[in-house]
């Protein structure tokens, strides 16, 4: 990336971390129009890294989910094959 590019990202990364802990929706928005007052070449930069970062990060979190839910079914079918299994203990 760029020095731009790199600068207007880790813009965006503090942003959203910083909209996440005030609560705030439209904080990204906000400094979005703010840059565009100064910049609107700077504005387009932000916001589509606003957008990809958003977008990974839902991305991350389907992702995990998957990965969980496939545990959790393997999970299920290692202990069903395990219960249906006959005993090899012997009685006595």
């Amino acid at each position: 990336m760029s020095y731009y590019a790199d600068l207007i990202d880790k813009l965006a990364l503090d942003v959203l971390k910083a909209a996440e802990e005030l609560d705030d929706e439209r904080l990204a928005e906000t400094i979005a129009q703010t840059i565009g007052a100064s910049s609107p070449t700077t504005e387009e930069l932000f916001r589509t890294a606003v957008r990809i970062r958003m977008a990974e990060a839902r991305a991350r979190e389907m992702l995990e989910e998957k990965i969980a839910g496939h545990k959790r079914t393997a999970s299920l079918r290692t202990a069903a094959a395990a219960a249906k299994a006959p005993s090899t203990k012997r009685e006595a």
